[in-house]
């Protein structure tokens, strides 16, 4: 059992929830391999908790795709499962694992170690944030929303600042609408931060500015290396493009406007054909 205490706000969060590890163990007696021999092993640590079933997954499941893709390979035993209450539908059981992780702010179930002859998932007991927790329970309260596996899955990746799968981008547009995440950039090379009041909610309001803004100097900063690198025949605006590639035409124009009021760059010629140098004497410091 882990203790946090925010201000008058105490609370009390499991290494382990019961909920999480009874959906590993009932997950490996339904889906192992009965053709194989051995044992179903459960083998527990301070901050983890490894359960191991033989077989590996059935064809067609992957790490990658287990949450969204169900195949249960004893079918018989899912069934009885459910008849007696242990289970309520095919393919719950990692929809509910990974949804208590996320809210109690620890890593997803890992299944790192399967193979072709095994299924491992390790529970992680260490829990990240506590203000994330908190965060969650205060935007389903204000909003009078439920959160679904995807978006937790979502907002688990923006927080740890990971790249949000494809499949799961209209999610991001959803919450993004909904005031829960926002975006930095626009198009091909946008992507996205938890909202203001997340960061306004830690009371880290210089942190939330600086995640904002950060991009934006960055790509300042490689326009600039690129131009110094290049400063005795110029560099031609589409070789500007391709440094920011993920970018739009007009936002590379932006930041190009930018340096040059700021006196770091100058263009000789015009439209395409004008060629960008670095003004003589200026500052190297973004």
């Amino acid at each position: 059992m882990q203790h946090y205490q925010e201000g008058l706000f105490v609370w009390d969060i499991p290494t382990f929830a019961e909920l999480v590890v009874r959906e590993a163990v009932l997950n490996a007696v339904t889906h192992r391999d009965y053709r194989l021999e051995g044992s179903i092993f459960v083998r527990q640590f301070p901050r983890k908790l490894a359960v191991v079933s033989p077989g590996g997954f059935p064809p067609g499941i992957t790490p990658q795709n287990v949450l969204w893709k169900q195949l249960p390979r004893n079918r018989r035993i899912a069934e009885a499962f459910h008849k007696c209450g242990l289970v309520e539908r095919s393919g719950q059981g990692f929809d509910r694992m990974f949804q208590e992780s996320i809210r109690h702010s620890k890593a997803v179930p890992d299944f790192t170690d399967t193979d072709d002859f095994q299924v491992s998932v390790t529970l992680c007991g260490e829990i990240r944030d506590p203000r994330f927790i908190q965060f969650l329970e205060k935007v389903g309260k204000d909003t009078s929303a439920a959160f679904t596996t995807e978006d937790l899955v979502v907002l688990d990746l923006v927080h740890c600042e990971q790249q949000v799968p494809e499949h799961l981008r209209p999610r991001l547009r959803q919450l993004a609408d909904e005031g829960v995440v926002e975006p930095i950039g626009k198009g091909r090379g946008s992507h996205y931060i938890l909202s203001r009041r997340f960061y306004h909610f830690l009371g880290k309001k210089g942190l939330y500015t600086r995640k904002k803004g950060l991009d934006r100097r960055q790509n300042k900063a490689l326009l600039l290396a690129h131009i110094e690198e290049n400063a005795a025949e110029g560099s031609k605006f589409d070789d500007l493009m391709q440094v920011l590639s993920l970018l739009t035409r007009n936002e590379v124009r932006g930041l190009l406007r930018e340096l040059k009021t700021e006196g770091r760059i100058h263009v000789a010629g015009r439209t395409r054909a004008g060629l960008w140098h670095p003004r003589p004497g200026h500052s190297k410091n973004m």
